[in-house]
């Protein structure tokens, strides 16, 4: 809104530093700073008001030290994160942007998801929340559209060579000619293309077009059914990432400061993928108006840290699912959008370990207890943060190594970005 109000002031008067909000950097500090001034000033409001309406969380006795001082804790503390991310995207951000519809979208739809399960937990006082398959249809929905969007939206495009783009009979959207190398005083023919193409860590071309899995049809078949393979990928990315958040939302502090590095690194990813001259010397696509997500993830950031200031250990609120499957679900819709959902592994790390964790300790429980009467277990406990404060290490101090490693693997990803 405030950059409509920009944008106008601009044209009709003359006033110092007029055409500073288009500067994406400009705004993406300013969504920071506004994000941090509610998560900090709003967020001890809407920790008392949950308090006044004990919104305490109940714990579980899982055997494990310090727990019983967690119990009454408010929880739903994942409204402080939307309010903090949503006032400074809708308040710096282009709205017609589809990559910021996009991302508003994900973000109150999963908010709403999140939000049912707790108040089922809370308010109807039951531990099993909302069902599992609704979570999952909802998470579906989500990669539904996510998906479908970038296939078919005219407002989501590559820019690529204009011969490749004739060559693979891309749908072209726009031509035009630049400079390239830049400076060189030579032109080169690129244009703007619908394509469910992506980047590739460690390879060489950095590319990889969907329709590649299916080298059965011919290419324009594979255009029209390329959806039966893209569309499921993101869906799965989307809960598996959702999910992966909501598990590692298990300690003071642990899920929010892993997601605030993530999301930090995303909007470095954001701000080279919609820069022409950052994506052509790392050789990565270049993704036309893609830029705007640098503010949504700038708004991430300070929405994560804002709330990392309550949530860290000794923790005064937790995100409940209202933040965890939100977060996970704006991290996966973010680095796909960026075409960049095969860093995802490398990237969050974390949360992949912690959903693994799980899989392991109950696929290996039910099967020896198949094969030889009782179940046994890989991990003291699971998902894995669990299992390191069985073995007695404090509960800060697990934290605070997730979060070292979390930013080894931010470092990773970005190193990716020129390594083939």
């Amino acid at each position: 809104m405030l950059y409509y109000l920009f944008e106008y002031l601009a044209e009709h008067f003359d006033f110092p530093g007029e055409n500073l909000y288009k500067f994406i950097t400009f705004r993406a500090g300013f969504a920071i700073i506004i994000s941090l001034v509610i998560a900090l000033v709003f967020g001890k409001r809407i920790i008392n008001y949950l308090h006044k309406l004990q919104v305490g969380e109940t714990v579980r006795d899982l055997g494990l030290k310090g727990q019983k001082e967690k119990e009454g804790t408010p929880s739903m503390g994942g409204l402080i994160i939307i309010l903090a991310i949503l006032v400074p995207v809708l308040l710096l951000t282009k709205l017609n942007n589809v990559y910021i519809l996009l991302m508003i979208f994900t973000t109150v739809w999963m908010g709403m998801i999140g939000f049912l399960d707790d108040y089922i937990k809370i308010f109807k006082k039951d531990k099993k929340g909302l069902k599992g398959k609704f979570k999952i249809l909802g998470q579906v929905i989500l990669g539904v559209i996510v998906g479908a969007t970038m296939l078919w939206s005219n407002g989501i495009t590559v820019r690529v060579d204009t011969v490749d783009a004739q060559t693979w009979n891309y749908d072209i959207s726009k031509t035009y000619n630049l400079e390239y190398p830049v400076n060189s005083g030579k032109e080169k023919s690129f244009s703007q293309v619908k394509t469910p193409l992506t980047n590739v860590p460690f390879m060489k071309g950095n590319e990889m077009n969907y329709t590649r899995f299916l080298p059965f049809l011919s290419t324009e078949m594979a255009k029209k059914w390329v959806w039966i393979i893209f569309i499921p990928m993101i869906i799965i990315i989307v809960t598996a990432v959702s999910n992966g958040a909501n598990l590692t939302d298990g300690l003071d502090g642990l899920a929010t400061g892993v997601s605030a590095i993530i999301g930090a690194t995303l909007g470095i990813l954001a701000y080279v993928s919609g820069n022409t001259l950052a994506a052509d010397y790392l050789g990565i696509l270049y993704l036309p108006e893609s830029a705007e997500l640098v503010i949504f993830a700038a708004a991430f950031l300070g929405a994560t840290i804002g709330f990392l200031w309550y949530n860290a250990y000794p923790a005064q609120v937790f995100m409940g699912d209202t933040g965890s499957l939100t977060i996970g679900a704006i991290i996966a819709t973010m680095a796909i959008l960026l075409r960049k959902e095969l860093l995802i592994p490398i990237l969050c790390g974390i949360f992949l370990v912690e959903n693994f964790s799980v899989v392991l300790q109950v696929g290996y429980f039910k099967y020896t207890k198949k094969k030889y009467g009782e179940g046994r277990r890989i991990f003291r406990m699971s998902p894995i943060h669990h299992h390191y404060q069985k073995l007695g290490i404090p509960e800060a101090k697990i934290v605070t190594r997730f979060w070292i490693v979390g930013i080894m693997l931010a470092v990773i990803t970005i190193i990716t970005l020129k390594i083939r």
